[in-house]
């Protein structure tokens, strides 16, 4: 009888004295065993360190731990945890530190896959906070075209990927990419390579809620939750990879309404005087994908913005469209032929 393949676990952390544990307990009590657990140190000073060695010398032939040469920032410790994963596994899945998989997690995503070959990335209901995620899909679909589960998020917002603690990778297409996620897109690095991934493989999806992201703690996306980052994160997608995924006329669609309801937040975030990091933030974002943020933000977009405030949307809406053609020399640094496409 085959053997049941290898799976590399990984846990990035750093300063998570108060969850660590709880992470890997969850990976511990998993009913498929043929696992290895990669615990990532970046040097934490809170005690973590002392947690995970305790766990590795209880289980020697499961567990061990990593340091990186020195401290690095978050995604690439999370790629140097991603390096780290055994040459011989078939399946990769990251458990953060701060939250945790159920039982039956690795068994069922793995059974996902070994049915279905073309599958690349397999995802399933999250626990949220206290809420279910990640739904949207009609049952089974235990294997969907990776350009239909594109076209999903593009053309209905149906998002799937969740966290990088809700999704189990094959590994070949883990070591294929060096880093593994692209740095310069953080914090969406973890949605954005999913779109890369879906270009050539499919998507697997378990009908079981297996795995809990908490939302009571401090964390990068709660501290930038205030700063609408999915809308954001949603121009960054449609930007770099919608025209993989969609018509050119579904492009153009999808972009003006994209960058409509963006601009037209930060409208609105200029009438309520955000502060500095808010517009650093995004001015970054922005940057990544060749858009500038500059004054004309105020004299476009404003407007248009308190419009929508005193209870006008359609006459702001039809106010946008007629500006639509001057909007691209609004939002776009680069000269016309030079623009993202």
């Amino acid at each position: 009888m085959e053997s049941a393949p290898l799976v590399s676990i990984v846990t990035p952390f750093y300063n998570t004295q108060a969850y660590l544990a709880e992470s890997i307990e969850s990976v511990l009590r998993q009913s498929y065993q043929n696992w290895e657990y990669v615990l990532v140190d970046n040097f934490s000073t809170d005690g973590c360190g002392d947690i995970a060695a305790k766990y590795a010398a209880q289980f020697p032939a499961k567990i061990r731990v990593v340091r990186p040469p020195s401290f690095l920032p978050q995604v690439q410790n999370y790629n140097f945890a991603l390096s780290s994963i055994s040459p011989g596994s078939k399946y990769c899945k990251m458990v953060q530190a701060d939250d945790w998989i159920f039982p039956e997690c690795i068994r069922e995503m793995v059974d996902v896959a070994e049915a279905h070959p073309s599958v690349g990335i397999i995802s399933a209901y999250e626990l949220e906070g206290r809420h279910v995620s990640l739904d949207g899909l009609p049952y089974p679909s235990a294997e969907v075209s990776g350009r239909e589960v594109c076209r999903l998020f593009f053309l209905r917002r149906l998002y799937l990927f969740g966290s990088p603690n809700s999704l189990l990778y094959r590994s070949d297409l883990v070591r294929s990419r060096n880093p593994f996620y692209d740095e310069r897109l953080a914090p969406f690095e973890d949605g954005q390579v999913c779109f890369d991934l879906l270009k050539s493989n499919n998507f697997g999806f378990v009908h079981q809620v297996l795995t809990f992201s908490r939302r009571d703690n401090e964390s990068i996306s709660n501290r930038i939750r205030p700063y609408n980052y999915l809308a954001l994160f949603r121009l960054q997608a449609v930007v770099l990879y919608a025209r993989e995924f969609l018509t050119p006329l579904e492009y153009e669609l999808c972009l003006e309404d994209a960058e409509r309801q963006y601009f037209l937040f930060l409208g609105k975030s200029v009438l309520k005087h955000k502060p500095a990091a808010f517009w650093e933030f995004h001015r970054q974002g922005l940057g990544v994908i060749g858009y500038k943020l500059d004054s004309s933000l105020y004299t476009k977009w404003a407007p248009l913005a308190l419009l929508d405030f005193v209870g006008n949307p359609k006459r702001a809406i039809d106010s946008f469209l007629d500006r639509r053609s001057k909007t691209r020399d609004i939002v776009y640094s680069a000269p016309e032929d030079e623009r993202p496409r």
